[in-house]
């Protein structure tokens, strides 16, 4: 399929692969950070529109993890969310215009990339089940009728998973996030921010986010888009991603908006569920652009009546497809200690950690190799 856009079932089924991700960080925030709803909705619309219309394929949109786990944990007010996205997208457009974030892509080895998908595929596979385990029989159910559904192209997976779980939801009377419907619009960067502001966002938000997003939302996501597009995604690059992220950011958290990354997993969870070209994340642009604009009670609530159990399935799913790749099953017996080792600290810390981990074990492997062969 070589064409930019294509109108069919599997691109809308595509188009909602994501939302095991997208949802519970985006509902947390507004309902538990207490972020103004309607910006937040708006931004990963526009963002989603844009990307859309950018790449033409199926490009994810996806919350800042680290950025949503301190909203979610330890509270930060929407100022300080608004310096600490500006600041990510200043250092984004950076890194991107400058050609650094290119050159570093070329750094990685393949091995160590392998090791940062195996990893990451493992994280996602804990937030599902994570998640699942909140209803257990819901989920359970939702990923029995999904893993059915995949077995026919033809069938709409994921509408069939997610229909299943809000029905299962209503039924059981499920708990949905609050919304407080009264603070629905307003911008989140309304004066010049004071110090300590800054130096909250920049310690608390900033740096534990940047790490990640390099990784994942950059390097990994074009590694990703490559493996599943070949020429059709030469032009999505790191420096391009890095740009557009950061422009993002940088126009968009200011007005309330949440600070948004791509990602390799919401790749891997477009794709899995049929999105090919840039149609999924314009239906789900459309979506959310319908939902900003509906009055919160109605469209919010309408997503947040989704048990969280049901979206942990769709990313279980998604999880197994960015972890269990060619690229893993074709790597040399010698690099697997440092595709395991990779993984491992993605694992228990973070992206980054994994990265230099598994640069220092390509580095001694490759000592070892030479002296072994001296």
């Amino acid at each position: 399929m070589n064409t930019a856009f294509a109108f069919n079932l599997r691109e809308v089924n595509g188009a909602l692969g994501d939302l095991g991700t997208l949802l519970p960080l985006m509902l947390g925030s507004i309902a538990i950070g207490g972020l103004a709803p309607v910006p937040v909705v708006l931004g990963f619309a526009v963002f989603y529109l844009g990307t859309a219309l950018y790449y033409r394929l199926p490009i994810p949109v996806q919350p800042m993890k680290a950025v949503a786990a301190v909203i979610l944990t330890a509270g930060m007010s929407p100022l300080e969310l608004a310096i600490a996205g500006a600041m990510i997208g200043v250092v984004l457009l950076i890194l991107g215009l400058t050609g650094w974030i290119a050159r570093l892509n070329r750094l990685i080895p393949q091995s160590v990339l392998a090791g940062l998908q195996l990893g990451l595929g493992a994280l996602l596979a804990l937030t599902s089940l994570t998640l699942m385990a909140e209803q257990a029989w819901i989920g359970i159910a939702t990923l029995s009728v999904l893993l059915i559904a995949m077995r026919f192209p033809r069938w709409p997976s994921v509408v069939l998973a997610l229909l299943t779980a809000w029905g299962l939801g209503y039924f059981q009377a499920a708990s949905a996030p609050l919304i407080d419907t009264g603070t629905a619009w307003f911008p989140a960067l309304t004066s010049w921010p004071d110090m300590q502001s800054i130096e909250r966002a920049m310690s608390m938000l900033v740096l534990p986010q940047l790490s990640l997003t390099v990784t994942n939302a950059i390097v990994l996501t074009t590694l990703v888009a490559g493996d599943y597009f070949g020429e059709r995604a030469t032009h999505v690059t790191p420096a391009r991603l890095s740009i557009s992220t950061g422009l993002a950011n940088l126009v968009l958290t200011p007005m309330g908006a949440l600070p948004m990354c791509h990602g390799a997993g919401g790749l891997a969870a477009h794709y899995r569920f049929g999105a090919r070209t840039g149609t999924a994340p314009l239906l789900l642009g459309g979506l959310l652009l319908a939902v900003a604009c509906l009055p919160p009670q109605w469209g919010l609530g309408l997503l947040a009546g989704i048990p969280s159990a049901g979206l942990g399935a769709l990313l279980l799913v998604a999880a197994w497809q960015l972890a269990i790749t060619k690229r893993l099953f074709d790597s040399k017996p010698s690099c697997w200690p440092v595709i395991a080792a990779t993984a491992a600290v993605t694992v228990a810390l973070d992206p980054f950690w994994g990265l230099i981990a598994g640069g220092i074990a390509e580095w001694t492997r490759i000592r070892w190799h030479r002296h072994r062969h001296a």
